[in-house]
């Protein structure tokens, strides 16, 4: 049997017969997003952006990520259930980053609430990407993990035959057999499943919170196919929807349009513009009050800030989850990056400093989700040099910048002319799990994401428009 190729082919001819190709299998496996022109409209629809061949991925990195994917969702459940951890970390970010001050506000007051809902449903998808050492090592390195709508677990679920198809066409046949088969929509869906089951009553229905621009909905609909196939009910609605109509009864179940909510899947409400108004901070705050299990609940939601993530991986942090489990802390530290506080001390003053002398080599997170908010190189210093005497320094958290290797591949994009670009890939795996009090009655990782973007941007997922969907090549 021959290696797996060292490069994606580079005929011209192949290229321009492969590529329409390419996309109508897009869109004949559903790989679907609707137009920016008309994102709310089911007539006009295009591909997802793909790679036209799977990416590279060396299997021991691969394998490390899915077989930690376990643990990170303990870890996040146990972050989410420790008030007094979760209250010293954020301390001085809610002082100056009024979103998390917002979110936190929601969370004191359900702490005071007397009886919560005791089962507890975790959607995660932890992203890495490879970085190599000056010495040639390749290693995982965590670039975050998200705890609210982590997406595209439905539409990656429909990549691996995709490029099965193109590989067939291009007679690669051996490459075609090494993609690996890949359904996290399913793993989701049993996720949500079994929280709906534990919630206890079959005529409640699961509500997917979503945005009002809804290009990205056929991501969301996989996951809701496989909930229908189960004969588990679903709806879609807005912050405005809830705010109209929904109310809590005496005995704080949730009713929306007057059905009963037994699970809230929050596919929104991850960023300050997803709130337009104080109603729909009223909304969130009477959903998270409710006998409706979230996904997220509001600590975990805040389990995975980026100031918790940054807290986590100072030295003992994680020995105080898992005291006596010093294999598990060190499967999960070994997939740390350098992160560095910002607070105000000594420090952060030398974080600052070290910025500040070398920007290339590090990245300015904010607490924000959703791709496109961090920042890179020169910016790095604007930034400092505004905030460095100032406590809105704290709003931010400074990462080691991970050194990648780029490869060369085709990027399927609508409107865009096909060329041959050099390319970043970045690696997600996804993670399901529920509680009930204090019994995991489920926890799994249930499948993977590839995303790759031209080396030339910094920052940015596939619905933020710059990355492209992909599946990995094993070798």
């Amino acid at each position: 049997m021959s290696a797996i190729w060292e490069e994606v082919p580079r005929d011209e001819n192949l290229i321009k017969h492969l590529q329409e190709i390419a996309k109508d299998t897009a869109l004949l496996h559903g790989v679907l997003m609707r137009t920016k022109e008309s994102p709310n409209s089911p007539e006009v629809v295009s591909y997802a952006p793909f790679t036209m061949f799977p990416t590279r991925v060396p299997r021991t990195v691969f394998n490390q990520a899915l077989a930690v994917q376990t643990h990170f969702n303990r870890l996040v459940d146990r972050v989410s259930q420790d008030p007094e951890f979760l209250e010293e970390t954020l301390a001085s970010t809610i002082k100056v980053d009024d979103f998390t001050a917002r979110l936190f506000n929601i969370y004191r007051e359900v702490q005071r609430e007397s009886q919560l809902q005791p089962v507890v449903l975790g959607l995660n998808r932890s992203d890495y990407m490879l970085d190599q050492s000056p010495d040639g090592r390749t290693s995982l390195k965590q670039i975050e993990i998200n705890t609210i709508a982590a997406s595209f677990g439905g539409l990656t679920s429909r990549t691996p035959d995709v490029h099965r198809h193109i590989l067939k066409v291009a007679n690669l046949l051996e490459e075609r057999n090494q993609i690996l088969d890949n359904n996290p929509a399913e793993g989701l869906a049993r996720g949500l499943a079994k929280a709906w089951e534990l919630y206890g009553s079959e005529r409640a229905v699961v509500m997917f919170l979503v945005e009002d621009v809804q290009r990205n909905i056929y991501d969301h609909r996989y996951v809701e196919n496989e909930l229908w196939k189960k004969n588990i009910p679903v709806i879609r609605r807005q912050f405005e929807d809830v705010c109209r109509t929904g109310s809590l009864d005496q005995s704080r179940k949730l009713f929306v349009d007057g059905r009963e909510i037994a699970v809230v899947y929050f596919r929104n409400g991850y960023m300050p513009q997803n709130y337009s108004s104080e109603q729909s901070w009223d909304a969130r705050l009477m959903m998270e009050r409710s006998l409706a299990v979230k996904c997220p609940n509001i600590s975990t939601h805040l389990a995975g800030t980026k100031k918790v993530q940054q807290e986590l991986a100072r030295p003992g942090v994680l020995e105080r989850f898992f005291p006596d489990e010093p294999e598990t802390v060190a499967q999960i530290r070994a997939t740390f990056a350098g992160l560095y506080t910002l607070d105000m001390g000594e420090d952060g003053d030398k974080t600052v400093a070290m910025a500040l002398a070398n920007p290339d080599r590090y990245v300015l997170k904010p607490q924000r989700e959703g791709g496109g908010n961090n920042i890179y190189g020169q910016e790095i210093c604007e930034v400092l040099e505004k905030l460095k005497d100032s406590s809105e320094r704290s709003a931010y958290i400074l990462m080691d910048k991970i050194q990648p290797i780029p490869v060369q591949n085709y990027l399927l994009r609508p409107g865009d002319p096909i060329g041959l670009k050099s390319c970043l890939s970045e690696l997600g795996v996804f993670g399901a799990y529920v509680r009930k009090g204090k019994d995991m009655v489920f926890n799994e990782c249930v499948g993977h994401l590839l995303r790759t973007k031209s080396s030339e941007h910094a920052d940015g997922g596939v619905a933020a428009g710059v990355a492209v969907l992909d599946n990995p090549l094993l070798f």
